[in-house]
């Protein structure tokens, strides 16, 4: 339902009545589905951060420290 919500083919009014819930379930399904769809088909989520490289960044960090102090 969240999915035919978002692809707009029918009015929610349509699609509740076709599965018998109130228009408001399938909104909020349709809300959850958009927030989280990373998570349902495989992608990172908005709550995880990609992994950082900190190796390149502390070589970064040398390398500039003596340039700057000279």
């Amino acid at each position: 339902m969240a999915l035919a919500a978002i692809r707009s083919d029918k009015t929610l009014s349509e699609l509740s009545e076709q599965v018998e819930v109130h228009p408001t379930q399938i909104a909020e399904w349709q809300r959850q589905l958009l927030e989280r769809a990373g998570e349902v088909f495989g992608g990172p989520s908005r709550n995880e951060a990609a992994p950082v490289d900190l190796k390149g960044l502390h070589a970064k960090i040398g390398q500039v420290a003596p340039e700057n102090d000279f």
